[in-house]
């Protein structure tokens, strides 16, 4: 059982409307999370101390160390006064080719992604989700967005960390993941998704943060093939989610929204309708 509560309270100086009082506020934790497998660690992220087993799912897959839940034999978070250490172990042949991977690893690298080991892997290409048969109306855009609005409790708290929900039509938001960190929230949301015996094409990704090429390979290995967000994305974004089949719609606000690639899956529906 990990201690680490998701937030603290701390003092502050707050002025409001002109005057300066002394006030407190609910701030969301921030602690280093090291994932560890056969007991050498991989990768440290900075991260939200909260759904720890999904993160580690959900990273697992991401970083194509896996492929499959049923790949990972265990999962043991290990806390010390300064973070949490999450021993993952692996069936054996899956840990044997993460073995033969780490032994092909030139040395330090300065990518800037954890997990990254050199330039053509930060450029990945990614599983091609074109075939994907879901569609989404305009209504279920605008309503996906207000439902993921509307649940994220650490969010409402703190006005500080990312929200990315996995929304199905008709069935509305089957999960909600949060973290401090954009790409935390997804690898978590991805980790909750699978674990909850769903798979990819059965729902849409939806999140808070903009879009980076990053949360298009992570929607893509989940194998979603829309990916929906409040902000705007990048261009390598945009083109990866072209190459990628995946329908990539940003800019969701309120009635408003920008669809950038495959915009057959997109069919109209009364924005009226959605509560």
């Amino acid at each position: 059982m990990i201690s680490f509560k998701p937030t603290a309270t701390v003092a502050e100086t707050a002025r409001r409307n002109g005057v300066v009082h002394s006030s407190s506020r609910v701030v969301p934790e921030e602690v280093p999370i090291a994932f560890s497998y056969g007991g050498s660690s991989h990768a440290v992220m900075m991260g939200t101390p909260a759904d720890i087993e999904d993160f580690a799912v959900g990273f697992s897959l991401t970083e194509g160390i896996i492929t499959d839940i049923a790949q990972i034999a265990a999962i043991e978070p290990i806390e010390d006064e300064q973070g949490i250490d999450v021993q993952i172990s692996l069936v054996d042949e899956v840990a044997d080719a993460l073995r033969v991977r780490r032994r092909h690893m030139a040395g330090p690298v300065g990518c800037g992604l954890c997990g990254i080991e050199s330039i053509e892997q930060a450029v990945r290409k990614v599983p091609d989700v074109s075939g994907a048969t879901l569609t989404l109306s305009h209504a279920d855009i605008v309503g996906a967005i207000a439902l993921l609005n509307d649940a994220q409790p650490l969010h409402r708290e703190t006005r500080a960390v990312h929200g990315a929900g996995f929304y199905s039509p008709g069935k509305g938001l089957i999960a909600v993941r949060e973290d401090v960190g954009r790409h935390n929230a997804l690898d978590k949301l991805c980790g909750a998704v699978i674990r909850s015996g769903h798979k990819g094409t059965d729902g849409i990704v939806v999140v808070t943060s903009r879009l980076s090429v990053e949360m298009v390979q992570k929607a893509a290995i989940l194998g979603s093939p829309m990916l929906l967000a409040i902000s705007a994305p990048t261009a390598l974004a945009i083109r990866t989610a072209e190459e990628a089949g995946m329908t990539l719609v940003a800019l969701v606000r309120g009635d408003d929204f920008e669809i950038f690639t495959h915009s057959h899956r997109i069919t109209p529906g009364s924005i009226a309708d959605v509560a």
